[in-house]
């Protein structure tokens, strides 16, 4: 941020610019405590659980007149990512970056087991049979780690099996529909049913990425963020690659990213849309792409991103991008999302089935949405 804030004043030397920086676990309840004193920053970053909350309180300042005055070209951006900041038809920010989720596997487990690496090709039945393959109760291993993870799986199978968590109107859950219900199933059995992934008490114990980093599972599906960690750590470094989500009856993958808006009652609303038109810029993606640490969200800049760890099959992340659907949000996410982690977790434990968890998540979840209306 700073080396993009000394580039910025380059072309800008009459706008100061300060940086903030906030941990990430107390960055979200402290913009939620600015926003209710109308004490928001000119300028910060926006997540999709949040953005439609932010926006229809009055709190963002909609950008779609700048955005048609200076000729900001949208295309440059993922267009599920542009939709996931667009409320009620006006746009609240321009992306910054993006995260995309892939099936990371222990090259090592799959040679000793003699199971070809995931490719292009896998469908779920492909991924299924692997697990079976490189799971090994004799030594303590699984094939797969099946996380209680919304982003990093169920957001992705529900639409890949042709089903939705939320409707597009933000009016109906799509959790007790049969597609859903199937894709949930799935991953379920993959504990309960097949055996070939840890259980939930024990990935409870120990972290499904720790089991994975540590040989004792060998496939595990997680973000574009944790490319860094898996760089830097002894083992996974050299032993591990990454490929795209297997396909279900389509192919689909769940996109987030954050981006940068502007506080509704910021003094400086013309200065604040010069920045932030900055920080959307390709100048600025390609200062963020340099470090590793995320995917711009300028198309034809990720490639300074794949090439920081030449060792890992990064364009994963990128060809999935074009098959992408936005994360899934409403007004009042957080209510919905959680209900969904105390039913599943009650189903990926084996309490209750998980025909009856979605459709419960669904009954409830509908009654927040409808108080959203």
């Amino acid at each position: 941020m700073e080396q993009i804030v000394s580039k910025f004043k380059e072309t800008h030397p009459n706008i100061d610019v300060k940086v903030e920086l906030t941990p990430n676990k107390q960055y979200w309840s402290k913009m939620e405590t600015a926003a209710a004193g109308d004490q928001l920053p000119d300028v910060f970053w926006m997540n999709g659980p949040r953005i439609v909350k932010f926006a229809a309180n009055g709190q963002l300042l909609p950008i779609s007149d700048q955005i048609k005055a200076d000729k900001v070209d949208m295309s440059n951006y993922p267009e599920a990512l542009v939709k996931l900041y667009t409320v009620n038809g006006k746009n609240y920010g321009i992306p910054k970056d993006y995260d995309t989720i892939g099936l990371w596997y222990n090259k090592k487990m799959f040679d000793e087991a003699g199971v070809k690496y995931p490719d292009e090709s896998w469908d779920w039945n492909a991924l299924l049979d692997a697990a079976k393959k490189l799971t090994n109760p004799a030594k303590g291993v699984w094939g797969i780690a099946a996380a209680l993870d919304s982003q990093g799986v169920y957001y992705n199978m529900i639409p890949q099996n042709g089903g939705y968590v939320i409707s597009d109107d933000k009016k109906t859950s799509g959790y007790d529909k049969p597609e859903a219900i199937e894709a949930l199933k799935f991953w379920t059995d993959l504990i309960t049913v097949y055996k070939v992934s840890p259980t939930q008490a024990q990935m409870t114990d120990t972290e499904p990425m720790q089991l994975f980093t540590s040989g004792k599972v060998a496939m595990y599906f997680d973000g574009s963020w944790d490319a860094i960690e898996y760089s830097k750590n002894e083992y996974t470094k050299d032993k591990v690659n990454v490929a795209v989500w297997p396909q279900g009856k389509k192919r689909a993958a769940v996109i987030h990213g954050l981006a940068n808006v502007i506080a509704a009652k910021t003094k400086h609303p013309k200065e604040a849309w010069e920045f932030v038109k900055f920080l959307g810029s390709k100048e600025a993606a390609d200062i963020q792409a340099k470090t590793g640490t995320v995917i711009p969200a300028y198309k034809g800049t990720e490639s300074a991103w794949v090439n920081s760890m030449p060792n890992f099959n990064l364009k994963a992340f990128i060809d999935m991008v074009a098959y992408s659907v936005p994360y899934p949000v409403s007004k009042d996410t957080s209510k919905w999302t959680t209900v969904e982690t105390e039913q599943f977790t009650k189903a990926w434990s084996g309490q209750i089935k998980i025909e009856d968890a979605a459709k419960e998540v669904a009954k409830q979840m509908n009654g927040f949405l409808a108080q959203e209306q």
